[in-house]
């Protein structure tokens, strides 16, 4: 008896024993699995960071190509992968690579022997060719076979089918496409190095193609702006141009990015911002100090792409309230291929603060769009917790005196002040023209003038934006000035606001910033405003 219970009580040690290493195991083996699969995909992205790095190709890594795509190398099917942002190779992760050492990214300037280049070759890269593209020979699809097939220029975008490629099209002159007059090409860049290097500053004499219309483009991209879109903005621009042209504002400043313009023609580059207003704002202070270094003649014209909201520039000249990818790159560069030039005023405001022993310089600002003081600011500046604390910061009769061109302005109560120099204000509401049942001249970006409107407060400016309801016009001026009273009250300028105490707001003219004007839709409020921007081309065509 006694040794059966021995036994028993062994054997139920050890299944217990038994129990707790399997749990164990159970616990522990996802967790060792898990561990080790992390590590290996760390160290995976470790390498493939590594090869990028030391990649003449722009590689960005997907999990998960937007169309059918094959390895350029192994030319098999692959669903995720690396892809070059320049010149368009889809390789797997296992081919990186070869492919670095089998493809040529495109070059964005020529190797120079010595000897000046006026041409150059197509780049041909094979497969994953756009869809519903025609063959440059035969007119017919290309990319309809399920696998590796068929050749693309880098540059030109031509392509052509396997079978229709001929030994004559590898050595055949590259037009650089539909984007040529766009196009900064590899060789004139090389020229202007060889000329740089000879202390000769004639550049526009080295004009690609011989073509009387070349009008290279700069892009401009805010990565930050938008939902994302800037990033993949800046891949499919440099597909379709020259990678040098095509600038991440994150990463570099625009003042430096608009050097490029005193390597090309005079009064030839155009500039697309792709950003909301303030992006807009900065890289137009960029231009300003290009004024101050004497650099006048190699100012751009500026287009817009907006991308996130409220962007009231882009509205006013046309360039649409906002962009999420709807219209394709290529519509876009032919937009601005064919937009026309017109003025934007700038305005320098002025804010000097009160008091005896104040010793603080003023803030100096530059205005776009507008400055505005009151509920309008309040709601850039959300001061809802702040309102609770301080009612006064909400009393009327903030302003105590306005005047415009030196005239003081009868004020009624008013809680706020809103100071305009383009069409659009709030998010895309015409401001100045209000519902319409008043005959007010249109208001203009290149006048040298300003509309000054009062509000009662916030759900007046609601109203307004609803069309229920118009402004109170106070004027128009080339100066104005306004002197506030002291409490605390807030303001921006051009969506930058702040909490200003007692101070005096003085706003004159500064410069005049070249712009792009594209007539492209326009809805009824644009309608009104077309003569406007009419007359506004035909000043600019006179002055120049």
């Amino acid at each position: 008896m006694e040794g059966t219970e021995s036994r028993s009580g062994t054997s139920s040690v050890v299944a217990d024993w038994s129990l707790v290493f399997w749990t164990l195991c159970s616990v522990l083996l996802p967790v060792l699995i898990t561990l080790w699969c992390s590590f290996q995909r760390s160290r995976r992205r470790v390498l493939i960071q590594d090869i990028f790095r030391k990649s003449k190709h722009d590689w960005h890594y997907t999990d998960l190509f937007g169309q059918p795509s094959y390895c350029c190398v192994c030319t098999q099917h692959i669903l995720q992968g690396a892809f070059c942002n320049c010149c368009g190779l889809r390789v797997s992760e296992g081919c990186l690579k070869k492919a670095d050492q089998l493809f040529l990214c495109k070059e964005i300037m020529m190797r120079s022997n010595g000897e000046a280049h006026s041409s150059m070759p197509h780049h041909w890269i094979r497969g994953n060719v756009p869809l519903c593209s025609c063959c440059m020979i035969c007119k017919q699809q290309c990319g309809t076979q399920p696998k590796l097939c068929d050749y693309r220029c880098a540059w030109c975008q031509c392509t052509v089918h396997d079978e229709c490629m001929m030994e004559c099209l590898k050595t055949e002159e590259c037009t650089f496409g539909e984007f040529r007059d766009l196009i900064i090409p590899p060789y004139y860049l090389s020229t202007i190095n060889q000329m740089r290097k000879e202390k000769r500053s004639n550049y526009e004499k080295v004009l690609p193609f011989c073509r009387k219309h070349w009008m290279p483009v700069i892009i401009l991209a805010n990565t930050r702006s938008g939902n994302n879109m800037g990033e993949t903005l800046l891949g499919e621009f440099k597909i379709l141009l020259n990678p040098v042209q095509v600038f991440d504002l994150s990463k570099i400043a625009p003042a430096k990015a608009l050097q490029l313009c005193t390597l090309l023609p005079c009064n030839a580059v155009r500039v697309l911002v792709c950003g909301g207003d303030g992006t807009v704002g900065w890289v137009l202070d960029a231009i300003d100090e290009m004024k101050i270094k004497g650099q006048e003649r190699y100012i751009p014209q500026v287009a817009i792409l907006p991308l996130g909201t409220g962007n009231d520039l882009s509205n006013t000249l046309g360039w649409g309230a906002g962009y999420a990818g709807e219209v394709p790159v290529e519509q876009i560069l032919r937009n601005v291929m064919e937009a026309d030039g017109v003025r934007l005023d700038r305005w320098k405001v002025q804010v000097t603060n009160k008091g005896y022993y104040n010793l603080r310089k003023p803030k100096v600002f530059t205005m776009n769009n507008y400055f505005s003081i009151g509920p309008d600011a309040l709601m850039a500046l959300n001061f809802h917790a702040h309102r609770e604390k301080t009612p006064s910061l909400f009393s009327s009769r903030i302003i105590n005196k306005l005047e415009l061109d030196g005239e003081r302005i009868e004020l009624p109560n008013l809680e706020g002040i809103i100071v305009l120099n383009i069409g659009y204000w709030g998010g895309g509401c015409r401001l100045w023209e209000g519902m319409g049942d008043e005959p007010y001249p249109l208001a203009r970006h290149d006048d040298g003038l300003l509309e000054v409107v009062g509000v009662h407060g916030s759900f007046h400016c609601a109203q307004i934006q609803v069309k229920l309801a118009n402004p109170v016009r106070l004027g128009q001026a080339h100066t104005v000035r306004l002197i506030l009273k002291s409490s605390k009250m807030p303001m921006q300028v051009d969506g930058e606001p702040w909490a200003q105490g007692p101070c005096t707001v003085t706003i004159t003219h500064k410069t005049h910033a070249l712009m792009l004007y594209h007539s492209g839709e326009q809805t009824d409020d644009d309608a009104s405003s077309v003569s406007e921007q009419d007359h506004a081309r035909e000043q600019t065509d006179e002055d120049v």
